[in-house]
C-alpha cells in the first residue's frame, strides 16, 4: 500500500497516519554476550533492539521501533552500529528536561537520559536528526567488522575474554591471507550463509585481510552487506586453512556451491564486532536506498 510521505527532520519518511514524524539517526555500541542478537524475537529473549525499543518507548511515551544497519547474531558485539527511529513530532519534547544546559547539542539531553535508563551493556553514543532519504539499513554503502582470536597457550586476557576467541592451535596467517584474497569481489556466498527465505546471498566482499600482533590475530572484513552468519562462516572456513587442514584454493572453490556448506563450522560469536557503517553524501542517500532494495543477481 502506498503511504503519504511527510516531513521529518531533514527529510521525508513514510507514515501510516497524518502525524509529522522526526527520523533520528542513532550511533550505538553494545556488548553482545548476554543478548540473543539484535532483532526482537518471539519467546521473550533479551535482544538489543528489544531493550532499546523499550527505552525509547518509555522516553517518548509512544510505541517505537528501531531499525538497524546490521542485525547482529547472538553473542556478537558492536562498537559502530547505526540505527534509525521515527518519532512523532509531538512526542519530541518528552526527551528534554525542564531546564536544558545552554552548551548541549540538540539531542545531548536524550543521550544523557538514555545512559541512566539503559543497562550497562548497551549505549546510545550519539543522536541526530537524520538527513532526507536516510535509512540506516538501506542507505548504507558498506559495513565493517573485525574478528579477533588469540593463539596464546593460556587463552584470552581476562579483560578481553568477552571479545576475543581463544584458539588452541597455531595458525598460518599468511595462508589465511592468501585464501582470503581469492574471495574478494562480487560473488554468491551461499556456502557461507545460513538460509533465509527470500534473501539474496550475492554480496560484494571489499576487504578480507588479516593482521597479527603477538598472539592476537584479527580479521578485517568489509562488504556492501552481509547475509546471515556470513562473517563468522568466512572466518570458520579460513581457520581450516590456517590450521593446515585445507589448501588456500579450497575456500574459493566453495563459491561454486548453491547452499550452506557443511565442510566447516562458523567461528564462535564472541570474537566478532561490528565496528562501523559507511553512508554516501546526503544528496545520494535516496539513490543508494533504491539500489539496495533491488534484489541482486549474478547472470
Amino acid at each position: 500500500m502506498n503511504e503519504p510521505a511527510i516531513e521529518s527532520g531533514g527529510g521525508l519518511v513514510s507514515s501510516s497516519s497524518s502525524r509529522p514524524v522526526i527520523r533520528l539517526r542513532l550511533d550505538i555500541a553494545y556488548d553482545g554476550t548476554d543478548f540473543a542478537g539484535w532483532a526482537v524475537q518471539a519467546g521473550g529473549q533479551r535482544t538489543v533492539a528489544g531493550v532499546l525499543d523499550e527505552a525509547f518507548t518509555t522516553v517518548f511515551r509512544t510505541p517505537l521501533r528501531l531499525r538497524a544497519a546490521g542485525r547482529t547474531d547472538t553473542g556478537v558485539h558492536a562498537s559502530g552500529q547505526v540505527a534509525h527511529v521515527d518519532v512523532p513530532a509531538g512526542a519530541i519534547p518528552h526527551a528534554y528536561p525542564r531546564q536544558r544546559r545552554a552548551e548541549d547539542a540538540e539531542f545531548t539531553p536524550l543521550v544523557r537520559r538514555l545512559s541512566r535508563l539503559l543497562p550497562t551493556d548497551v549505549r546510545v553514543r550519539d543522536i541526530m536528526r537524520a538527513p532526507a532519504g536516510f535509512d540506516a539499513r538501506f542507505s548504507a554503502l558498506r559495513r565493517h567488522y573485525e574478528y579477533r582470536l588469540t593463539t596464546s597457550p593460556y587463552g584470552a586476557e581476562p579483560q578481553q575474554a568477552r571479545y576475543v576467541t581463544p584458539w588452541p592451535r597455531p595458525l598460518d596467517v599468511d595462508a589465511m591471507a592468501a585464501a582470503s584474497r581469492e574471495l574478494l569481489g562480487l560473488h554468491d556466498f551461499a556456502a557461507f550463509c545460513r538460509h533465509r527465505e527470500g534473501a539474496t546471498t550475492i554480496r560484494d566482499l571489499q576487504r578480507l585481510d588479516w593482521s597479527r600482533d603477538g598472539h592476537l590475530v584479527t580479521a578485517h572484513v568489509t562488504a556492501d552487506a552481509f547475509c546471515w552468519s556470513m562473517v563468522r562462516s568466512l572466518v570458520g572456513a579460513l581457520l581450516k586453512v590456517g590450521e593446515g587442514r585445507r589448501e588456500p584454493a579450497w575456500c574459493a572453490g566453495l563459491l561454486t556451491q548453491s547452499q550452506r556448506s557443511s565442510d566447516f563450522a562458523a567461528a564462535p560469536p564472541q570474537g566478532l564486532t561490528l565496528i562501523g557503517v559507511d553512508y554516501p553524501p546526503d544528496d545520494q542517500l535516496e539513490a543508494r536506498t533504491a539500489v539496495t532494495r533491488d534484489l541482486r543477481r549474478i547472470d
